[in-house]
């Protein structure tokens, strides 16, 4: 278990702690006055300077170290963003009091594209997501929440992952959750790091592991992984998958597409 986990889990997961999804986010004054200005302060001032490091990657390859060392520390402060597995989903919108879908904030910021792949969760009858300003979006603010009940939600979330979308959960101010993303790797602000080598997004809980008994090394789950962690080994009679658990985010959709039911998610 993480430090992040000791510190906001009580002695479980930290998402899985009821107490992070307490009222108390709307108490405090300093994080309304940041959900208010979220799209502009967090999600335009992030993919702006996203873009200004990817244009530097480019140009040099490699962020200077010390730049990489203040995004990883501040990341791990806030922990602001973990991938999160199916069943993981349907246990925390499963038990919420509301379920809003909304635009993606990273895809409308850098392409100007709407696309709903963005869940925002209540766990109390006051809502949070409230005081966000859908006019960022062009949208009235009845336009943009769109009310969906938690089944719904989960079911739409199952769709997705079948389109190969990583789901991610998101606090609003640490730790309090409210948010859960669907996204492909290239368009999740978050997960547009790891292409410059900087991790600002956690590891799931949970690892792929292969049944080496039941692999056929078809290569099916190497195809799915978003983040290039499979890999083939030679083996009696053929090859099999080999998963890199360092590398693994755990998403879990390798599982899904494997044929032979020879991956599955277990406890990183």
């Amino acid at each position: 278990m993480c430090e992040f986990c000791t510190k906001h889990g009580d002695g479980k997961i930290w998402f899985k702690n009821a107490a992070n999804y307490a009222n108390d986010l709307l108490a405090d004054l300093r994080r309304r006055a940041y959900i208010k200005d979220f799209f502009l302060s967090t999600i335009d001032a992030g993919v702006s300077t996203l873009g200004r490091l990817e244009v530097l990657y480019r140009k040099k390859k490699a962020l200077p170290p010390r730049l990489v060392k203040q995004m990883v520390a501040r990341a791990r402060e806030e922990h602001f963003g973990q991938v999160v597995t199916m069943e993981d989903i349907r246990e925390i919108v499963g038990r919420a009091a509301t379920v809003v879908r909304l635009p993606c904030a990273c895809r409308w910021a850098a392409l100007k594209k709407e696309n709903r792949c963005c869940y925002s969760v209540s766990y109390t009858p006051e809502c949070w997501y409230t005081d966000l300003d859908m006019g960022y979006f062009g949208l009235a603010q009845a336009q943009g929440l769109e009310a969906l009940t938690p089944a719904e939600a989960i079911t739409q979330m199952e769709e997705l992952e079948k389109t190969g979308a990583v789901h991610t959960i998101w606090t609003m101010m640490t730790p309090f959750i409210g948010a859960i993303c669907n996204c492909q790797p290239g368009d999740c602000l978050g997960l547009r790091t790891l292409a410059l080598d900087v991790e600002t997004m956690f590891r799931g809980e949970r690892v792929a592991t292969v049944d080496e008994e039941l692999c056929n090394g078809c290569g099916s789950c190497a195809d799915a992984c978003q983040f290039s962690a499979i890999t083939s080994r030679q083996a009696a009679g053929g090859f099999t998958a080999e998963v890199n658990h360092e590398q693994c985010f755990g998403c879990g959709l390798c599982r899904n597409v494997c044929p032979a039911g020879a991956l599955t998610m277990v406890s990183r």
